[in-house]
């Protein structure tokens, strides 16, 4: 795209007006809310389920895991959402501009999140089942499982669920407050903590897990689904930016879901409204910033309350019984109401999860459709977006049921497909359009201002390079294991 025809002569100047002005000093924390509506999708079976199973079975010396899951990612979502505060567009219409053949980077991804968007989905409903079956014994899971995904989708069919969505955040903290005061009861000292987070080491699988069979014997089975739901997955990244246009930041303003930029408006950006760009640049690392530390810091907690409670107890949460094993988080501290409180507390965090899960995948998929099938734009948002809801209604009802009560097996599988696969194209994409492609909607001044600092391809080559590590060398060996 040449630069002439992003500044057009005949068309009069972008009005500064139609870019709020940025908070300043204390008073972004009044506009944060994006990165907590990141942290109420994403805090659910990653560590819900998975971080106390992997501190079990593991010990602490796994820290590392969500630790450098969870700080690679951040560079992904907040790169996306600070290319969203600047042109106006989510992260899929990002990654239909990377450089090279047409839509290269969106065809893996359509397909890719069309099954682990399915399977994963699947996963959270089936352990919702699981959890609500704790509470109702006299209904099988799936139904619950069922009954639960219906609930869900006629709740972002229509769109109002706040009231549901406050409940749920109020139970999620209460599970946060209660695991922290676990993790600090079991605390194995800070030497142990620093050695777990930056030692990098591969523990074996205990002889306890491998002798009652309830581990695999790599313990790459329990590191990859943990690396690959801590701070969500590949959607998950794309759903920030989504929640950053629902916040109106920057170029967003006034805008709505599934638009692309307007090339011929960012050519017109003046250096006030620039400014204005670069101010609302700082807030979205204020809101990213912030959510990277309350996942870093819950994750872990989780995994040091699992290690330190049911590792000593030998019990690595599973299938039918996950819900009753985990309880034991809270029950041996606070006794049966503990116990109850976790696994209600828990279920509000999977609720929570299937909710931002329904309410970002068909938005996800409805994108690439977009893109990828130019007929499909003129199809009403609404119509593309409720589609895919109906679809995944479907799989859910299906697979739920068919594949029977396996609430781990399901959420590790989703977590890989999800988590790992699509991770380190996601974060290449990311990187090249925001250093290749985006200034090139910009005059010379206007770019100058919006250049991106070094640390962001620092924080994308990592992310790149980790996840690709992963994905070529240990997911491979994981599953020959």
């Amino acid at each position: 795209m040449s630069s002439s025809t992003n500044t057009p002569s005949q068309t009069p100047p972008l009005d500064d007006s139609a870019i709020l002005v940025p908070p300043k000093g204390l008073a972004i924390l009044a506009v944060l809310g994006p990165g907590l509506m990141w942290c109420g999708e994403y805090i659910g079976s990653g560590e819900v389920i998975l971080a106390p199973r992997a501190g079990a079975v593991l010990g602490i010396a796994m820290l590392w895991v969500p630790f450098i899951g969870i700080v690679t990612k951040f560079w992904i979502g907040l790169a996306g959402a600070r290319y969203t505060v600047c042109t106006g567009e989510g992260m899929i219409d990002m990654m239909s501009r990377t450089p090279g053949p047409k839509n290269w980077v969106l065809w893996p991804v359509f397909a890719g999140q069309l099954a682990s968007g399915a399977i994963a989905t699947s996963a959270i409903a089936n352990a919702s089942g699981i959890f609500m079956h704790y509470f109702i014994p006299s209904i099988p899971s799936y139904w619950l499982g069922w009954t639960i995904t219906l609930t869900v989708i006629a709740m972002v069919w229509s769109g109002k669920f706040d009231l549901l969505k406050t409940a749920m955040s109020i139970l999620v903290l209460v599970i946060i407050i209660g695991v922290f005061d676990v993790a600090v009861s079991t605390w194995p000292g800070w030497g142990p903590i620093f050695t777990g987070i930056f030692g990098f080491q591969v523990p074996e699988v205990p002889e306890w897990a491998r002798a009652a069979k309830e581990v695999e014997e790599s313990p790459w089975r329990e590191i990859l689904p943990l690396l690959g739901w801590a701070a969500g997955g590949f959607a998950s990244q794309v759903w920030y930016t989504y929640w950053v246009l629902g916040a109106g930041y920057g170029m967003t303003h006034g805008r709505g879901y599934g638009e692309p930029l307007d090339a011929e408006k960012l050519g017109q950006i003046t250096r006030e409204s620039a400014l204005r760009l670069r101010g609302w640049c700082r807030v979205v690392a204020c809101d990213a910033t912030m959510a990277t530390a309350i996942g870093i810091v819950v994750t872990i907690a989780f995994a040091i309350a699992g290690a330190g409670v049911l590792g000593p107890a030998q019990v690595a949460p599973k299938d039918e019984n996950v819900a009753i094993e985990l309880s034991q988080i809270f029950g041996g501290r606070w006794g049966e109401a503990g116990a109850h409180l976790y696994v209600l507390a828990a279920l509000a965090a999977l609720v929570s999860t299937l909710l931002g899960q329904f309410a970002g995948w068909p938005r996800l998929l409805a994108d690439c459709a977009r893109i990828l099938v130019p007929g499909v734009a003129k199809v009403a948002w609404k119509i593309q977006f409720r589609t895919v809801l109906i679809l995944y209604a479907f799989s859910n009802m299906v697979m739920v049921y068919s594949l029977g009560v396996k609430p781990v097996a399901l959420v590790k599988l989703g977590a890989v497909l999800d988590g790992l696969l699509l991770t380190p194209l996601q974060a290449l994409a990311v990187g090249l359009v925001l250093y290749l492609v985006m200034p090139r909607f910009y005059s010379e001044e206007v770019r100058k201002i919006l250049k991106p600092h070094w640390i962001f391809a620092v924080g994308l080559v990592l992310a790149f390079l980790v996840f690709g590590y992963f994905c070529v060398f240990q997911i491979p060996s994981a599953i020959k294991g």
